[in-house]
């Protein structure tokens, strides 16, 4: 179907370029106009732009891969759902959204910007539109701070100008020079527009390990008290995350005017995973290798990963990151 649209649309561009040398100069301009026209349809048709066909939120998807894909996380699931299907159905939001991913590596943060982008831009990842940043790769230096805050400021102002529904995800911000994400807090605040930009619908995803530590106790809490880690909710973490954060002398987001201004919409904590969501990782890895799952194979390399503490062995060190290394070797 695509490829009969795209011939059809190819076939009257070429044949109004061909009329263009028979009509007088009126009717040229007219056919040259149409010409013109066409082709901007045919680019688009081909080539990524900031454009409802190529931007538009998946809610289903969404929830769909969340529920199937992401294990042992209610209470992120939950929250970015609802954060993301509310902000994109919004057409005239007061400020971008902004999310504050937190918790052990391979709790499944990065795993849910890539969630959040496949169901959101047709291109997912890949999307000339959604950037990221890692700290050690793009800020790496301390002396060169003012320098980054300039680039960085240049950039999102740049590519927000290009497509306001940019996609901006900030990896390792824990590993940030404290100061340096202050550079974009007027961007993130509640302003119609700065400079003629306007920075309303885009999006902002700071992902960190800070607060791992409060994530983490509070489970381990809640599991020698004898409750179900389902229970847990928002309330019992983000006060306890928000401030674990903010006073992080190591952590980009330390005394930030993000968090004191009330910038950020919803700080997300993301729960140490226990052995049987480390199964479901690898039963999902499988399917995504195209083998069948095989539960024994799942339950061995469940067994070979680490837990802490070390007495009790509860939550995977690792969380689910090196299930498809691991998977390598059972397979």
């Amino acid at each position: 179907m695509k490829a009969t649209h795209l011939y059809l649309l190819l076939h009257v561009f070429l044949s109004t370029s061909v009329l263009v040398s028979t009509f007088e100069p009126f009717s040229t301009a007219l056919v040259v106009g149409i010409g013109a026209t066409l082709g901007r349809t045919i680019y688009n048709y081909l080539h990524e732009s900031c454009e409802p066909k190529w931007i538009a939120l998946n809610a289903t998807g969404l929830q769909v891969d969340l529920d199937r894909k992401l294990f042992g996380q209610h209470i992120a699931s939950r929250i970015i759902l609802k954060a993301v299907s509310g902000f994109m159905s919004n057409d005239n939001p007061k400020k971008p959204l902004v999310l504050s991913l937190h918790g052990w590596t391979g709790t499944g943060k990065n795993f849910v910007s890539q969630l959040i982008a496949d169901n959101v831009y047709k291109e997912g990842m890949d999307s000339s539109f959604v950037h990221i940043f890692t700290s050690e790769l793009h800020f790496p230096h301390a002396s060169q701070l003012e320098t980054y805050k300039s680039q960085l400021q240049q950039w999102i102002k740049g590519n927000v100008t290009n497509c306001a529904h940019s996609m901006f995800i900030f990896d390792e911000m824990d590993k940030m020079h404290p100061g340096l994400i202050d550079s974009i807090k007027p961007y993130l605040d509640y302003y119609d527009k700065l400079d003629g930009v306007s920075y309303r619908k885009a999006i902002f995803i700071f992902l960190s390990n800070a607060g791992g530590e409060s994530i983490t106790q509070t489970a381990l809490d809640f599991w020698k008290a004898g409750r179900d880690r389902e229970e847990i909710e928002l309330r019992d973490l983000e006060t306890l995350l928000s401030l674990a954060v903010f006073n992080n002398k190591k952590s980009g987001l330390w005394h930030t005017s993000l968090i004191d201004k009330n910038l950020v919409d919803f700080f997300v904590p993301f729960l140490p995973l226990e052995y049987r969501h480390v199964v479901q990782c690898a039963m999902a890895e499988m399917i995504a290798k195209g083998f069948q799952p095989d539960p024994s194979v799942a339950d061995q390399v469940a067994r070979d990963v680490v837990y802490f503490p070390k007495t009790e062995r509860v939550f995977s060190v690792k969380g689910c990151k090196t299930i498809e290394s691991k998977l390598d070797y059972y397979i």
